[in-house]
């Protein structure tokens, strides 16, 4: 007699999408929010938030400042280890060899987030008198996230958030502003100097994490403006030698 048909193995659909949205969050080692997880996931986001509560609770994932990102839990994906469990670690570390304030931002859902911002040995990180999310057409951060935007949509962050002038050498002119945007070299650091903050020199590297513009920047007084390009070289040296450990790579 021919052996019984095998059955079917039982499937637990909700242990199914717990673990896609694992696999989301494993591929945005700096945060994702739960909508990025919902759409890379393609799950409701009903369902996604009540999955993310118990993936917290249990440490498969881990919330910080709204965003969700890998926890301590073991699962066994198959993911590059990033060196150590919290990204300010190894900002600190490019804070420290750089002896500037370091800051990493992303592009989410239309607007800029500042993620992390670590002072420098000797240097403060830059006060937010004119939060980051609505000025960036002043400061590098945001020059170098838009820079990495097509041109419908850095035309559609600028009609939400007109540039206004923040110091004297501010761009105001929006057709300006996208001009200098569009001459952005690919993978080459953006340099600002006193548009934001009067006294202070910034400049911002592109970096990828999946499809969310990314970024890596520093900030130096106005008075170390000399050590501006020499240190976005040597930004840009150290993420390519380093990035790579935590999924993401210099764009280039």
């Amino acid at each position: 007699m021919p052996p019984p048909p095998t059955a079917s193995p039982t499937l637990i659909g909700s242990v199914q999408r717990a673990l896609r949205l694992v696999e989301a969050a494993a591929e945005h080692p700096y945060g994702a929010t739960a909508k990025q997880l919902a759409r890379v996931a393609q799950l409701p986001l009903s369902t996604t938030y009540h999955l993310l509560r118990t993936l917290v609770h249990e440490g498969y994932l881990r919330r910080d400042k709204g965003q969700y990102v890998p926890g301590d839990a073991p699962l066994g994906l198959s993911r590059p280890a990033a060196p150590g469990s919290d990204p300010s670690q190894w900002l600190g570390k490019v804070a420290l060899e750089l002896d500037a304030a370091v800051y990493h931002a992303l592009y989410v859902d239309g607007e800029v987030r500042l993620t992390h911002a670590v002072p420098g040995p000797s240097h403060a990180v830059v006060e937010e008198g004119v939060p980051f999310g609505i000025s960036a057409h002043a400061h590098a951060i945001g020059q170098c996230l838009l820079s990495q935007l097509d041109e419908t949509s850095r035309r559609n962050h600028l009609d939400r958030h007109p540039p206004v002038p923040l110091t004297r050498n501010t761009v105001t002119e929006p057709e300006t502003v996208l001009s200098r945007l569009a001459r952005t070299r690919r993978g080459e650091p953006v340099h600002e100097s006193e548009e934001y903050a009067t006294g202070t020199v910034c400049a911002a590297l592109p970096i990828t994490i999946g499809a969310i513009p990314s970024t890596i920047a520093f900030s130096l007084p106005v008075t170390e403006s000399h050590r501006l390009h020499s240190t976005a070289q040597l930004l840009k040296a150290r993420s390519e030698r380093t990035l790579t450990s935590f999924s993401f790579t210099v764009t280039g």
